[in-house]
């Protein structure tokens, strides 16, 4: 039996791999339930391979239907969805996918792009993903002036921020730096980063027209 064969019955190791990031990201929310939940589905991934090792995979076809939705049911106890995929050069987390350009251009130009690859300029709606989003951007930073625009505006009226999606932002959850928006002339959209900054508050107003970085969204595919 062939290596591709084994591994279209056995267990979806790309589940596994995805759980151990999600868990990795959300660590501060584990509970010692989910933890003994993750071990226990690792404990009978294992026990599946092993049989599919040892004994003809093609006997098992019916355990593996019973088997799977108790694995993904253990699965998606943890945050986001780990049983899902981004394409190559997306940044799969909290059961999203996350492209950070490499090249600058305008707010509209910069949504227009994310549009063309299946997606749209980011929207944070949490502060665990605004979290994420800042450290990933803070990494990759080149410069101070490197900075990533966002899904937000305020473009239709001014000082009503919008999410591209139409949702008006929640006050609750929005990251300004001290002294933003400053609403300075035509700042009417936003872009987050800041090369020394450590803590959440990233986010700040300027023109639409300047040229910065970009991250678009989308939702991450389910694995077949």
């Amino acid at each position: 039996m062939s290596i591709s064969h084994l591994c279209d019955i056995c267990v979806p190791f790309e589940c596994l791999e995805a759980s151990q990031q999600n868990v990795k990201s959300t660590r501060s929310k584990v509970t010692p339930e989910r933890l003994a939940l993750l071990v226990l589905s690792a404990l009978l991934a294992a026990a599946v391979v092993a049989l599919c090792v040892t004994s003809e995979c093609a006997q098992f076809s019916d355990f593996k239907k019973r088997f799977f939705p108790v694995m993904f049911f253990f699965f998606n106890i943890f945050k986001g969805d780990p049983c899902s995929k981004c394409e190559e050069g997306w940044e799969h987390h909290g059961g999203k996918c996350y492209y950070f350009s490499t090249n600058k251009s305008s707010w509209t130009k910069s949504r227009d792009d994310c549009r063309a690859k299946g997606g749209d300029l980011v929207k944070i709606d949490s502060r665990e993903e605004q979290e994420f989003l800042r450290k990933k951007v803070r990494r990759i930073m080149k410069d101070h002036e490197d900075k990533f625009w966002i899904g937000l505006t305020d473009s239709a009226e001014q000082g009503r921020w919008l999410w591209v999606d139409g949702s008006p932002l929640n006050e609750s959850l929005s990251y300004w730096k001290d002294t933003e928006p400053d609403n300075w002339g035509e700042d009417d959209c936003v872009m987050m980063g800041d090369k020394g900054d450590r803590y959440q508050k990233s986010w700040s107003d300027t023109s639409c027209k300047v040229s910065r970085r970009s991250i678009c969204e989308k939702p991450a595919k389910q694995l077949d």
